[in-house]
């Protein structure tokens, strides 16, 4: 045995990094490393490497880095790109920069066009020759998709399309199909549009099947990529300036508390608190606790928390059991959400056998939205992106981003009843929670939303028609 080389991936955030190393010399690196570092500790410690670095393939935007935690554990260095926005002390490599690593070389590469800093790593083994055999893309290149260049906003969304187009087409490209690519992420990160479901892929694959690598002049590509780009999360930008700082060391996970029923009442009462239920939305549509905001414990629930949760505010959490704290704290402690005030001991069951208040959200099917859709007592509120919207809704309905229905409550009417779908009905559980919170009384979530209005075959509006069909 020599060469090391795993990814470790996690859910939710569907954030990879990678342990890479020779376990015959006995070293390792960390390769964009996630915030709660023991992973990679007890990992080294099973292998029986010691790490001698961690490396960032860019600023990360959708999660706190580890590099600092792994600093401050084994005093690693660290190491990235050339930019002057990094605020802290670490070995900025610019291209053809090698860490070697026992019988592994770690190359860098250039590569912006995600950020202006980002470098991706061609990987070499003195066991497989004298060539690469695989490149750490970072967010420059996913199975099926690339990073998005307009994250970091301020006008410079066509400049870094440009550099992209010439990092695919000029860096990446002429490496050869044989080379396999490590990336960043997985489908279900914002980081692209619509990144392919394999977690490692090749160069070859990546050119035969990736949109990105059609035919196109870079003016095509820019508008082509710029196209239909969905709205960042609003907690990118938060983490962006997070990791430029460096994120503050916390050593672990903060431990999130049992309260009482009781207690959790007075936790409440600051009207700073939040109150985030993570139970599924038919158990909160049953009963929740008022004011409650429902974010199902599903692999989005990270994404969707940084969308609508100040992290300033103190969060208090209800679980469906007890086996959900750890998880529920480690994906808040992974986007920096660590202002935890505890949760609600043996959940729902101590709320309901304390005899407190219960708000509840009702639920229609698709086919009774679709009958009432017409009423004209009833508001079909639609909760999903600009983008979804675009492609089809519900007929007559009214369109506000789940992510901005707090400022454009005064577009609705109280009296009311609203009806709220999305994709799936998760996002539209969030929605009906917020309005239940701002005082909304006669609310509906719709199960299955999108999904099952289209399953059904029920009628479709679309606006560039402007008309129904079947």
């Amino acid at each position: 045995m020599a060469l090391v080389l795993e990814q470790i991936n996690v859910e939710g955030l569907a954030q990879l990094s990678y342990l890479v190393g020779d376990d015959k010399a006995g070293v390792a690196v960390v390769i964009d490393p996630r915030r709660d570092v023991d992973v990679y500790l007890q990992r080294a410690r099973e292998l029986g490497v010691r790490l001698i670095g961690s490396v960032e393939t860019h600023i990360h935007a959708d999660f706190v880095s580890g590099s600092h935690e792994l600093k401050a554990r084994v005093d690693v260095p660290i190491y990235g790109g050339k930019s002057d926005d990094y605020q802290f002390e670490l070995h900025q490599m610019q291209e053809g920069d090698e860490i070697h690593i026992g019988s592994v070389t770690l190359r860098a590469l250039h590569t912006p066009g995600h950020t202006p800093e980002h470098i991706s790593l061609l990987i070499y083994d003195s066991k497989q020759g004298k060539e690469p055999f695989g490149l750490f893309t970072g967010d420059t290149l996913f199975n099926l998709d690339v990073g998005r260049p307009d994250l970091l906003g301020g006008g410079t969304e066509k400049k870094l399309a440009a550099q992209l187009y010439h990092t695919l087409f000029d860096k990446m490209l002429p490496l050869g199909d044989r080379i396999e690519i490590y990336p960043c992420h997985g489908a279900g990160s914002s980081c692209g549009k619509s990144i392919g479901d394999r977690r490692q892929s090749t160069i070859g694959n990546e050119r035969i099947f990736n949109p990105a690598f059609q035919e196109r002049s870079e003016t095509e590509f820019v508008e082509w990529i710029m196209s239909e780009m969905p709205e960042p999360p609003r907690h990118y930008a938060r983490l962006k300036k997070v990791n430029a700082k460096g994120a503050p060391i916390m050593g672990c996970p903060p431990v999130l508390q049992p309260l009482t029923p009781s207690e959790f009442q007075q936790k409440m009462a600051d009207e700073n608190t939040v109150v985030i239920d993570t139970r599924s939305i038919l158990a909160f549509g049953g009963g929740h606790i008022p004011g409650a905001i429902n974010i199902a414990l599903r692999p989005e629930f990270p994404n969707w928390v940084g969308w609508m949760i100040d992290p300033e505010k103190p969060l208090l959490v209800v679980v469906e059991s007890e086996r959900d704290v750890k998880l529920v704290t480690e994906q808040l402690f992974r986007i920096g959400y660590d202002n935890l005030a505890g949760y609600l001991h043996d959940g729902m069951t101590s709320w309901q056998n304390a005899g407190l208040p219960l708000e509840r959200v009702h639920e229609w099917t698709v086919h009774e939205l679709n009958q009432h859709k017409q009423d004209p007592s009833v508001t079909v509120l639609d909760v999903r992106g600009d983008d979804e919207y675009q492609h089809g809704f519900v007929p007559g309905a009214k369109h506000i981003f789940v992510a901005h229905l707090e400022e454009h409550l005064d577009q609705l009417d109280r009296s009311q009843k609203i009806a709220t779908y999305c994709g799936s009905g998760y996002r539209a559980s969030i929605a009906a929670s917020l309005l239940k919170k701002h005082g909304f009384e006669q609310v509906i979530n719709v199960p299955g939303s999108w999904i099952a209005w289209k399953g059904a075959d029920l009628p479709i509006e679309k606006p560039e028609a402007n008309a129904v069909t079947a």
